[in-house]
This record gives C-alpha cells, sequence and structure tokens, in this order.
C-alpha cells in the first residue's frame, strides 16, 4: 500500500485550485499524468528577471522592467488594425502600453484611470517614446512583492500561459511534506546535499540561470533520487528473479566437447568466459536470466549452442527466437550442421513454414523428438507445446516486448533466459534498460579476423568508386551498395534505392540484385539466396540488412550518404563484411555542407571498430531514447536525470543499490521503510510489485 505520507502527491491535478475541464486536458497532457507528482516533476526551463524596477525616466529600453505608476487616459483605436492605448506615468516620465485585438472592456477594469498599477513587461522606445506591448503582468500595488524579483518559467503548451502553471506550481509545492531521509547521511554530507523536499522546492525556485543546469547541486540531489529509484526497483526484481525456483542443468559435457571438436577455429577466451557464467547460472537451482551482449562476429550464435546442448544433454528441450526469419534461417543454417554431425534433432518453425511440415514440427516438440527448435514469433503461438523445454535463447532482445520473452519462457517447465544483442548498449542503458538481468560481454573478435579498412570519401568522387568496385567484382569478389535514409518526405527511401539499383543494372548487368523492407519475405529470401551462393555479386539495398545477413565472401560495402546514418547504425551495417577471415573494405560517402556531429560520427567510424566505445559515444551525440531505435530504451522515461550529465550517479545509485539489498533485502530497518516510500514516489511500485520472471 502506498505510504499515507504520499497520499496529497498522488490526488488529481483537477484538485488544484483555478483547474477547469479545459485546463486539465492541456495540462495532463503537459506534464505527462494527472497527479500532483506528475507536476512536481515538471521543472523549470528558464527564468526572467523582473527585479529591475528603474524610474521611467532611467529606465533602459530594451529590458523587463517592473514599473509602479499611475493610470493616466485611455486611447480606444479607431478601427480594428490599430492598438488599444493606455498613457501611464510616474512622477518623471510618461509610458504608453498598447493593447493588440483585446476587450475594451478588460482593460479599462484592470487600468481604471487614476489608480495606481505594478505594470511587468518588456519596454521599448520608438520615436523617442516609452512603449510597452501586452504587459505581462498588471497588479495592484500591494501585490508587488508577488512580481518583483525572479520570475520561474516552465515549458508550455498552447492554451496554458507561464501565469498560471505558476500559480498552479504554487500550490502543488505547498503540498510536499517533510519525508523521511532516505539517502545515506555520509553520503549526503560529502555530496553536500539537502533534504529531498529543499532540493525540490529550490529547483522550482531558481535564482540564477546556472540553478536550472543539470549539475547544480539541488537537481543532482533529485535525480539521484530517481536513478536509486530505479536501480533499487531493478535490483529488487533481478533479486526476486535469482529466487524463482527453476531447475539445476548440469550436462556431462560429452555433447558439448562433440561441437567444440567440429569447429574449424578455437573458442575464444571471452566465449569461454561467457560460458562459464552461463554454466554456473544454469547449475543453480533458481531461474537465469542473462543478457549476452556482443559485437557482430563475436561468435555469440556457437556460445548460445554450446549452452542450449548443455540443457539436451539433461534429456531437456531448448529454443532459440529471433526477431526476423533471415536471422533464424541463419541461425538454423549454423546449428543444423553441427547438430546433425552429434545425432541431436533441431528444427525450425516460421511463419512461413508450410502447414504439413508444421503440424509435424509441433507433434514432435510435444513428444520430445526435436531437442532445438529455432524460430521467429511463431514461436509465441499457442498450439505450440514442448515435452520439456528447459533453456530459452532470444535473439535481439530490444525488438520484443518483455511479455513476448515471459510467454516464451512460460511455456517451458521454469526454463531459464539467455538474451542475446549484436546491438553494443552503453554501460548506462544496460543499467537501466536491462537491469532486470545478469550481464554477460563478448570483448572479443576470433583469431584471424582482419580489421576493416574504413573510408570517408566525398560524394563528388562517386565514379571513381564505381570504378574501384567494378575492379574489386571482376576479382570474384561479393560487395553491398548501402542506400541513403532519405529525409525529403516526397521522396521514400525504397525509391532512392531503385535509382541506384537502376543506375548499377547499366553498369553491372543481371549481376546486381535489390532488396529492401516493402519486398515479399520470399522475393527477398530469394535474392539474398542468389548473394550468398554467388550468382549476383552487387546487393544494393536499405537498411533491412542491418541484421541478419551472412555471407562471409562479401568483402566491400559502399554506404551513400552516410552521414544521416547513427553511429550504431552504421557499426551495424559495416559488421555484415566481418563475417569472413578476408581483408574487408569499408567506404563511407557523404554529401557536403557536413554538421560537426555527422563529422565527428564519420570520424569514429573511421578510427575505431570497437563497438562499445561506439555505443558510449552514439549514447553522447544522440541521447539514449535513440539507441536500440526505440523509445523504449530505459532512460528515456527519467524525468529528472540527465544521462550526458548524471551518468556517474547512475553507477553510484547501481552500487548503492546493490548495497541495500544486501544489508536489509527485506526493507525493514529504518532507511529501508523510508527507501520504501522512494519506490512509491517514483512509481516503482508496480514494478516491483508486478512482476513476473
Amino acid at each position: 500500500m502506498r505510504p499515507e505520507i504520499l497520499y496529497p502527491l498522488f490526488t488529481s491535478i483537477g484538485s488544484i485550485k483555478g483547474v477547469g475541464e479545459r485546463a486539465y486536458k492541456l495540462v495532463t497532457n503537459l506534464i505527462g499524468g494527472d497527479k500532483i507528482v506528475n507536476m512536481m516533476w515538471h521543472l523549470p526551463s528558464n527564468i526572467i528577471d523582473r527585479s529591475y524596477a528603474p524610474r521611467l525616466a532611467n529606465a533602459v529600453a530594451g529590458r523587463i522592467c517592473t514599473v509602479a505608476v499611475k493610470v493616466v487616459e485611455h486611447i480606444p483605436p479607431k478601427n480594428n488594425r490599430q492598438p488599444y492605448r493606455v498613457i501611464v506615468e510616474d512622477d518623471t516620465e510618461q509610458l504608453t502600453l498598447t493593447f493588440f485585438k483585446v476587450y475594451a472592456q478588460s482593460i479599462t477594469k484592470s487600468l481604471p484611470v487614476g489608480e495606481f498599477r505594478i505594470i511587468s513587461g518588456k519596454l521599448e522606445s520608438f520615436n523617442g517614446q516609452l512603449q510597452m506591448a501586452h504587459p505581462d503582468y498588471i497588479a495592484r500595488p500591494e501585490d508587488i512583492a508577488k512580481i518583483l524579483g525572479i520570475e520561474t518559467v516552465y515549458p508550455l503548451t498552447a492554451g496554458i500561459s507561464n501565469k498560471t502553471i505558476r500559480k498552479y506550481m504554487e500550490q502543488v509545492l505547498a503540498k510536499i511534506p517533510n519525508f523521511p531521509e532516505w539517502q545515506d547521511q555520509k553520503f549526503l554530507e560529502q555530496q553536500k546535499w539537502p533534504s529531498f523536499k529543499e532540493a525540490i522546492l529550490k529547483v522550482h525556485n531558481p535564482r540564477y540561470l546556472s540553478d536550472l543546469e543539470p549539475f547544480a547541486t539541488e537537481r543532482c540531489r533529485i535525480a539521484y533520487d530517481e536513478l536509486l529509484a530505479n536501480q533499487l526497483a531493478l535490483a529488487i526484481v533481478r533479486q526476486r528473479v535469482k529466487k524463482q525456483y527453476g531447475r539445476s542443468i548440469c550436462g556431462n559435457g560429452e555433447l558439448r566437447q562433440k561441437i567444440i571438436n567440429l569447429l574449424p577455429f578455437k573458442l575464444t577466451d571471452a566465449q569461454q568466459r561467457v560460458l562459464n557464467e552461463i554454466y554456473a547460472d544454469l547449475q543453480q537451482p533458481y531461474r537465469m536470466l542473462r543478457l549476452l551482449q556482443g559485437d557482430v562476429g563475436s561468435g555469440k550464435t556457437i556460445v548460445a549452442l554450446l549452452a542450449m546442448i548443455s540443457a539436451v544433454e539433461c534429456g531437456a528441450q531448448a529454443a532459440i527466437m529471433a526477431p526476423t526469419e533471415i536471422l533464424a534461417k541463419q541461425h538454423f543454417e549454423t546449428i543444423e550442421d553441427l547438430c546433425n554431425k552429434i545425432g541431436v534433432s533441431c528444427a525450425l518453425l516460421t511463419g512461413k513454414t508450410k502447414t504439413k511440415e508444421r503440424k509435424q514440427i509441433l507433434a514432435d516438440l510435444a513428444e520430445g523428438k526435436i531437442n532445438i527448435v529455432i524460430g521467429t514469433h511463431a514461436l509465441f503461438q499457442e498450439d505450440v507445446s514442448f515435452k520439456d523445454l528447459a533453456f530459452v535463447v532470444i535473439d535481439e532482445q530490444h525488438r520484443f516486448g518483455v511479455h513476448q520473452r515471459l510467454m516464451l519462457s512460460e511455456k517451458g517447465n521454469k526454463a531459464d533466459v539467455l538474451v542475446m544483442t549484436a546491438t553494443p548498449i552503453p554501460r548506462t542503458l544496460v543499467l537501466t534498460a536491462y537491469g532486470d538481468m545478469e550481464y554477460s560481454k563478448i570483448d572479443q573478435v576470433p583469431e584471424g579476423r582482419k580489421p576493416v579498412d574504413t573510408r570517408v570519401l566525398p560524394l563528388s568522387k562517386l565514379s571513381d568508386v564505381v570504378q574501384g568496385l567494378k575492379r574489386k567484382l571482376e576479382t570474384g569478389a561479393r560487395a553491398y551498395w548501402v542506400c541513403p535514409l532519405v529525409e525529403e518526405s516526397e521522396k521514400s527511401d525504397l525509391a532512392a534505392a531503385e535509382e541506384r539499383f537502376e543506375s548499377l543494372k547499366k553498369i553491372f548487368g543481371s549481376s546486381v540484385g535489390l532488396v529492401h523492407g516493402k519486398m515479399k519475405e520470399k522475393d527477398k529470401d530469394a535474392v539474398m539466396e542468389d548473394f550468398k551462393s554467388g550468382k549476383i555479386n552487387l546487393l544494393v539495398a536499405t537498411t533491412v540488412i542491418e541484421v541478419g545477413v551472412n555471407v562471409p565472401e562479401a568483402t566491400l560495402m559502399i554506404i551513400e550518404h552516410a552521414e544521416r546514418f547513427g553511429l550504431a547504425q552504421l557499426h551495424q551495417l559495416r559488421g555484415r563484411i566481418k563475417r569472413g577471415f578476408e581483408a574487408s573494405t569499408c567506404l563511407l560517402l557523404y554529401n557536403l555542407p557536413l554538421s560537426e556531429t555527422a563529422k565527428e560520427r564519420l570520424n569514429i567510424m573511421k578510427n575505431s571498430e570497437d563497438g562499445f566505445m561506439i555505443a558510449e559515444k552514439d549514447l553522447e551525440l544522440r541521447g539514449g531514447g535513440e539507441i536500440l531505435g526505440t523509445k523504449q530504451s530505459g532512460f528515456a522515461n527519467f524525468r529528472l536525470a540527465n544521462m550526458e550529465v548524471h551518468k556517474n550517479l547512475l553507477h553510484i545509485a547501481n552500487q548503492d543499490a546493490k548495497m541495500i539489498l544486501e544489508l536489509d533485502p527485506k526493507l525493514e530497518s529504518q532507511r529501508g521503510q523510508a527507501l520504501r516510500t522512494l519506490l512509491y514516489l517514483f512509481e516503482k511500485d508496480d514494478m516491483v510489485r508486478n512482476y513476473r520472471g
């Protein structure tokens, strides 16, 4: 149950004085919720200094002025094009207030002739006369203290003024209680941080522009509170997953050794280390939930196969699920050949599997005749059942929802789950988006694999590139030509790919193929097969080839308009020519003018192949929300924390959360009780309460 101390913050914003039906809708959309707490997280974006209060004779035009004046005269307009004017004065000078398209009645009411008023707005000078158009504030003299000084400015939406938001915010801030302190006292003293209430009040009442910066003391305090709530919730979930009884999988290693003996290469130290981490997890009586991250070509599929064989050695079944048919087929081709040689049966199940064949596969899975199944979303379907599914591998997790992961693992008998991704994920994202999982990383490529020679060239050299491509193809090489992401709305990415395909066809004839996302799956597969077999040696493509195309013979990639791609995407594309052991080349063609960010991206690609470093740089250049190509990437949802500035605080929060649960696993101590309030304040209670691992 939510602690009573939080009740005032979780009432509807409809309870705020002045919030009617229209304002309720506008404010709810603006703050992303309908609770008072959502309003509290709506932080200011600027300040207006209204403390400049000169006599009119000394006032400097162009500044925001707050002046005490007497209303002298109203001059209504002669026609609709003219403004309504009001002459006001102090004891030194006159000032003309101008109003466009307003009701005369409201002006005469707020500015009665002969009365004194406080006026605040931007002062201008026209033909030597002082003017102020539409003053921001018109108030009675006794209210001067409310206007004079620093005004907080909030992000707004059409239909709601800053004055209105400030009026609402005043009521919201009055409802913040004195919370019990949930942070460690020594840590607070080290950081020189105030209490949560002091910090949030200061953030909403900045005195200087520097108070609005994410690195300001009070901003860091509340950002850390949010990060700790996030990390503590994930740590509790991870703790629960760890304690969910599963089954101990501990094969005798015979089949695994047979696979290793069949491999034409030696496992890298990184692969062996990761396998040991997985085997140790599998032997535990608890369910495994582990993220395996490895760059393109680092050998994740073999690691997944050996882990699945471990389950097969115990007489159980394993499944691997991929986001696309091409990727599922690719896994199947790698796995089937090795499995056949050691007498392990495996099958491929996708949406394209023919009805008769599908029926047979489903029957064999239910009877336990199939040891390993490789598939797409088709594995989710209700009629897919297993005799004894003990181990599930999910490839490219970010393309599936968490509920899909759970659906597949629940088809098993307390199945262990290994999630794999070739998308390099920055450490901060691993902690926030995948914080409910244990984490393994293959940070080594197989021996003998040569680095890609990456070159950056202007598009003006296109004819030279085509000549070079011609020479390369004549030697029997295969190449990709990746077409640009098109920005102009009237032209689609597909049109660009088709245009390039037609122009290259005139030069290379029938040896050129085209694949794009709008093609039917079977047509796409047919072209890919022709490319794999060497029937065609140049493949023109959109980013559809980013994930899951395995053609080791392809050693050249040309990326047109490379400046339009994100770093992670460029890295993923380049990975397509890192599948074999031949030297390969990647040409990044750019168009001028180049932005500073685009220039930096291309330089990083030219100088590095380290996917993990590239991921960190991508995070710096693009921000968290875009990295995984979706908005579900963890800290896109942070309201107070800014990862560019608060990254170090996330790491501290991660360690703090671990220590908290080690010392007080049920959050029963005095600090533990306060931390429960923190989880409820940041609405992490549902995540902790409803998680099903």
